[in-house]
């Protein structure tokens, strides 16, 4: 089996270290859903067509994660777990008015975040070195990175504006 895929630049073998070393810190970290993405993106790295691909997953895979999430978020709801008057309640108190607040902000630095990773994908290295560092070792989850990505666009544009 060949780990390097030849390329215009010759043999790349720092994505393959990269990505190895990532499994290495999730591994030692105990970082199961990293350690699980890690593989994953190694075993389609080695498939025929992964170059192929790769653009698919890049541009879909954080569509399908909010789906997925989304999904899960509403299974509550579906078991009856979860009712209308739990949203009513929820509206009630200083908690739910925050937490609705909460959602709407993430969900407006979100938006930001895509954009702005569209924009500067160089950024998107930096950003995944933080997810990484705070997933294996401060026990946080990976669900960061997009969000991370709007308060770096925040932090950014206000930083353009004081400068001007």
């Amino acid at each position: 089996m060949v780990l390097c895929k030849p390329s215009a630049g010759g043999i790349k073998m720092e994505s393959w270290l990269f990505l190895i070393g990532i499994l290495v810190v999730a591994f030692l970290g105990k970082n199961q859903s990293l350690i699980i993405a890690a593989v994953v993106v190694l075993i389609l790295k080695i498939l025929p067509y992964s170059q192929r691909l790769f653009p698919l997953i890049e541009k879909q895979g954080i569509n399908w994660g909010v789906t997925l999430i989304s999904i899960t978020i509403l299974i509550p709801i579906a078991t009856g777990r979860v009712g209308i008057m739990d949203l009513i309640s929820a509206f009630k108190s200083p908690v739910g008015w925050i937490a609705v607040a909460c959602g709407i902000l993430v969900s407006l630095l979100s938006y930001q975040g895509v954009g702005f990773l569209s924009a500067s994908p160089e950024v998107t290295v930096a950003l995944v070195m933080g997810t990484i560092i705070g997933v294996v070792f401060m026990n946080g989850i990976a669900a960061g990175p997009i969000i991370a990505s709007g308060i770096a666009y925040i932090i950014i544009q206000l930083l353009q504006i004081q400068i001007k």
